[in-house]
């Protein structure tokens, strides 16, 4: 497990958490803004126009309806990131991070806009007759370019399991437990029985599904939202001035939270944005492929609408329901996951100004700090671990009120070694106060307002409903890149796996699981990327050429 994590961490240092990402990401963005001029805003009331079905034929090829293929794709990307997502961004990066989500989703919606409009341009029709698109389409016939294609079409199926699949399942099983103390492994199993039942009949029964989950799941997520945000209405204004005013600063420390740099909010914003919209991850571009129209450019002007939903108005109010409880910088009971755990040399205090500024460089990744792992033992007596010259960490806080349990329920007594700030000892679970993070932070916050301990079932339904639509759109993503990998055949034992892999994330580490998807969700972003700008020329005159031959469809026209 520890070689397992060591891997992730060095895969994220090399991708999604490298310096170089987050301007990739939205270089790319901003350069599609300016090279399209602004196409996020002109063509956003056309989107609206256009998934309300003003323009829908039935005679066009393709499987579902406008509306249908945004639902599907909003399923994939309304989900964990949007409630545990947004939660760990805030936790990792606090209010600063708020506002690269934002960046991310405004640039995010150009991005998305040409990655869906290239893939239905390329799409092919498969051999039982439905559709199949996607950025592996246009990288082999637009580009020639089937090295790329394939890359990206693994990638894809990686990705179906580390972003649409393992952390839905995890967070689904998490926030049951804690909310209705049903055992993990049963969420799992039940859930899992549930997901086949849906995937297994294509894309027509996925997009029946979600295009009553999504509308119904949002509704009741913004209504727990306000009750929240309402509630607390002396302290949106102070959040949005901390979430603008530490934009370029980073964030200082607050209660438990020790602050994190400028560099830190900013790689965390852009990289949980991309997490919860996939704009230029090329994902969602899968979905919109399956969009009866023969306007390629049309079905890219609905996809603009995705970001602006995902991000820019679920992302706030998870946001803000976090920021304006307070949660966020309060340390809460929990047991401690062992990726989150570290056992540093030395006695530190979150409430003295020169330890949290060591802290800080430290847990931020810095390199002027004093702070050194723990190497050695640990006496602990009756389940309390002795005072030493050690502090432990959990949840990049100081832990308190440490208890070490065997067996579940029993305190442990005796001496453990401590290896790299880390227990060597594999059967004892850790316990006590410290920051929490994911979808246990938000269904705290959403305990804060009007419904009082009611609103964390708001959040368990909520994310049930949003992870479990997501993962579905996610088998169909996953099982398109099959396709095209190794032909129809494969997409039954594909669908196999994925289910199984839906049972196995319920009962992992969460955050070994959000390492997962964040290495994996790179692994798709960077070639679409270079594909999507490969192909810019002809992403402009797509799009000219759609306005040119579709003058009466423009809003001031009768």
């Amino acid at each position: 497990m520890e070689f397992i994590n060591n891997t992730l961490d060095f895969l994220d240092s090399i991708l999604g958490g490298a310096f170089y990402f987050p301007f990739i990401l939205l270089g790319v963005g901003l350069f599609f803004t300016i090279y399209l001029k602004f196409p996020q805003i002109r063509f956003f009331k056309h989107g609206w126009r256009v998934v309300t079905g003003k323009f829908d034929r039935s005679r066009d090829p393709g499987d579902t309806t406008h509306f249908q293929a945004l639902t599907t794709a909003l399923s994939g990307t309304v989900g964990t990131g949007n409630i545990g997502g947004v939660a760990l961004a805030l936790f990792l990066g606090g209010p600063a991070a708020l506002f690269w989500m934002w960046m991310t989703a405004f640039f995010g919606m150009t991005t998305k806009f040409v990655e869906v409009t290239l893939s239905h341009k390329y799409r092919s029709k498969t051999e039982d007759g439905t559709m199949a698109g996607g950025p592996m389409y246009f990288m082999d016939k637009g580009l020639n370019m089937k090295w790329l294609a394939v890359i990206f079409a693994i990638a894809t199926v990686i990705s179906s399991f580390g972003t649409g699949n393992m952390p839905q399942s995890n967070n689904i099983a998490q926030a049951m437990e804690a909310t209705f103390n049903v055992p993990p492994v049963w969420v799992g199993g039940v859930m899992a029985i549930l997901l086949g039942l849906v995937i297994i009949g294509g894309i027509r029964r996925i997009a029946k599904v979600t295009s009553r989950i999504v509308p119904l799941m949002s509704v009741l997520y913004v209504l727990g939202a306000f009750a929240v945000i309402f509630y607390n209405v002396e302290n949106i204004i102070p959040s949005f001035v901390s979430i603008f005013s530490d934009a370029f600063t980073g964030s200082a420390a607050v209660g438990g939270f020790v602050g994190a740099s400028f560099a830190y909010a900013f790689n965390m914003g852009v990289a949980r944005g991309l997490f919860s919209n996939e704009a230029g991850q090329g994902s969602a571009a899968i979905a919109h492929a399956s969009a009866r129209t023969k306007e390629p450019a049309e079905e890219g002007m609905v996809s603009i609408l995705e970001p602006f939903i995902d991000t820019i108005i679920i992302c706030t109010l998870t946001g803000l329901v976090i920021l304006a409880s307070g949660v966020w910088t309060e340390k809460h009971q929990n047991r401690f996951d062992r990726s989150d755990m570290r056992i540093i040399s030395g006695v530190y205090s979150d409430q003295i100004e020169q330890d949290r500024s060591q802290l800080s460089t430290y847990l931020n990744q810095g390199r002027n700090h004093d702070v050194e792992v723990f190497e050695g033992e640990i006496e602990v007596v009756s389940g309390r671990p002795v005072a030493g010259e050690y502090t432990i960490l959990n949840s990049r806080s100081v832990a308190e009120n440490v208890e070490i349990l065997i067996g579940g329920d029993t305190p442990y007594s005796g001496t453990l070694n401590v290896t790299n700030g880390r227990f060597t000892r594999d059967n004892i679970q850790v316990q006590g106060e410290s920051l929490i993070h994911s979808a246990a932070l938000t269904t705290v916050a959403f305990t804060r307002g009007y419904f009082g301990d009611f609103g964390q079932y708001i959040v368990s339904i909520g994310l049930l409903m949003f992870a479990f639509s997501t993962a579905i759109a996610w088998s169909y993503y996953g099982d398109r890149a099959m396709i095209y990998l190794a032909g129809p055949r494969s997409v039954m034992p594909y669908r196999l796996f994925y289910v199984a892999g839906f049972f196995i994330a319920a009962v992992s580490d969460t955050t070994l699981i959000w390492k997962i998807a964040a290495v994996a969700i790179v692994m798709m972003t960077l070639p679409n990327l270079l594909g999507i700008f490969l192909m810019r020329k002809e992403m402009k005159s797509t799009v000219n050429k759609y306005w040119k031959e579709n003058k009466h469809k423009l809003p001031d026209k009768k």
